[in-house]
């Protein structure tokens, strides 16, 4: 098993099972000096993709700290606890919690850009959704990611290169991150968050691997009573009535998740505006600064959207991987199952189910999010994917479980 530490120490400590990947930005960092003797390793451009989970960001900013740190990132010094803290006078980090990164965003990215670095050698900008990018916001950064400023390190982020536009991708050298094992995963979460190794891998698994969601698991018991509600009576489903109620409950799930995952830190936006303005809190709020509350509330409305859409977006996953089990179990592999929790069930309808039947599920759970990314609404979406699955289990004479 590879160690959770085993791509070195410093800011490289937890970025786990990518030894490949980190090697070639610790390469990239020592040929950033001028004086360095394989100066080509270096570029001003970069991005780094892999799956969902793989420890992109996390990456982009070990990255980013070792860039601007005066030990190649050793993880103790004030600079790399400002990398830390996203502080750092020569860091621009753009982590967007609505649909799109707009092209405003874009064009303060691109001011800051030409601003040369004040403590450090280099100013670090970290895009950590470029995939949210539309066109005319990418090509907004064309120029400043073609013709950086020699101190100017652009690091992007995306799920893979197909994601960024063709003018954008030919301008920038990839690091691309594996998924890493569920039991490097699970190793992590022991290490981070404590628990039992059985637990720490159960979430991993389900997490498919996903650190982020495997840590929520481990850590929020409601959040994996969510996820075990998702997928409660899915492969049961028998009739019309039955899909719509679910699809329903599902929007009702991924609010309640967006919401407790908003709760906090909207409170602690709205205290600290308070604090601002120099206003006690839960006072009176004065007539002429309005403004400034309703402009909060309006991006907190966005961001809820916008979880509420994620949390639409695991259950999918949660939903996939569910069927993945029932194909492989149909087909007589014995691996062990992402939901080995739910074997029975998954063993009972892989049994009166075809192949063909369980790869269109699948393949109606990929078409489900091509229908949300085109903005249709997630109800009429998730509906629309489980109405279609009991019909289809109609279709071929199949009985649900």
């Amino acid at each position: 098993m590879t160690s959770a530490s085993s791509t070195g120490g410093g800011v490289w400590a937890e970025i786990f099972g990518q030894t490949r990947s980190v090697e070639t930005l610790k390469r990239a960092v020592a040929a950033a000096h001028p004086d360095a003797e394989h100066r080509e390793w270096f570029t001003n451009s970069w991005l780094i993709t892999g799956p969902p989970g793989s420890g992109r960001s996390n990456c982009a900013y070990a990255f980013a700290a070792a860039l601007l740190c005066p030990n190649n990132g050793c993880g103790t010094c004030p600079s790399c606890r400002q990398v830390a803290a996203r502080t750092h006078p020569d860091l621009t980090a753009v982590a967007t919690e609505t649909a799109i990164i707009n092209i405003d965003t874009a064009r303060s990215l691109v001011e800051r850009a030409w601003l040369a670095p004040t403590v450090s050698d280099y100013r670090v900008i970290v895009v950590e959704d470029a995939d949210r990018m539309v066109q005319r916001t990418s090509n907004t950064l064309l120029k400043a990611i073609e013709e950086p400023t020699s101190t100017t390190v652009w690091v992007m982020c995306a799920p893979s290169r197909a994601d960024l536009l063709p003018t954008i991708r030919s301008r920038v050298r990839e690091v691309s991150l594996t998924t890493p094992s569920p039991e490097e995963v699970a190793q992590l979460l022991v290490s981070r968050h404590g628990g039992t190794p059985e637990r720490a891998l159960r979430a991993a698994e389900e997490a498919q691997s996903h650190v982020g969601m495997a840590s929520r698991l481990v850590t929020t018991p409601e959040a994996w009573s969510r996820r075990d509600r998702a997928l409660q009576g899915v492969l049961a489903l028998s009739g019309v009535g039955d899909a719509a109620r679910k699809a329903a409950d599902w929007v009702a799930i991924a609010e309640e998740d967006g919401k407790a995952a908003a709760a906090d830190r909207d409170a602690k936006e709205r205290a600290e505006t308070f604090r601002a303005l120099g206003l006690e809190p839960d006072a009176t709020i004065p007539r002429q600064l309005r403004g400034i509350f309703r402009e909060l509330e309006t991006h907190q409305k966005r961001r809820a959207k916008r979880a509420t859409l994620d949390g639409v977006d695991r259950i999918l996953t949660d939903v996939s991987s569910l069927w993945r089990d029932v194909l492989v179990t149909a087909l007589g592999a014995s691996p062990r199952l992402i939901n080995e929790r739910r074997r029975p069930e998954i063993e009972s309808v892989a049994a009166s189910s075809s192949p063909a039947h369980i790869l269109a599920n699948i393949e109606a759970v990929a078409v489900a999010r091509q229908r949300l990314a085109a903005n249709v609404p997630p109800a009429l979406a998730l509906e629309e994917l489980l109405v279609g699955a009991v019909i289809g289990h109609r279709a071929t004479g199949e009985t649900a479980s």
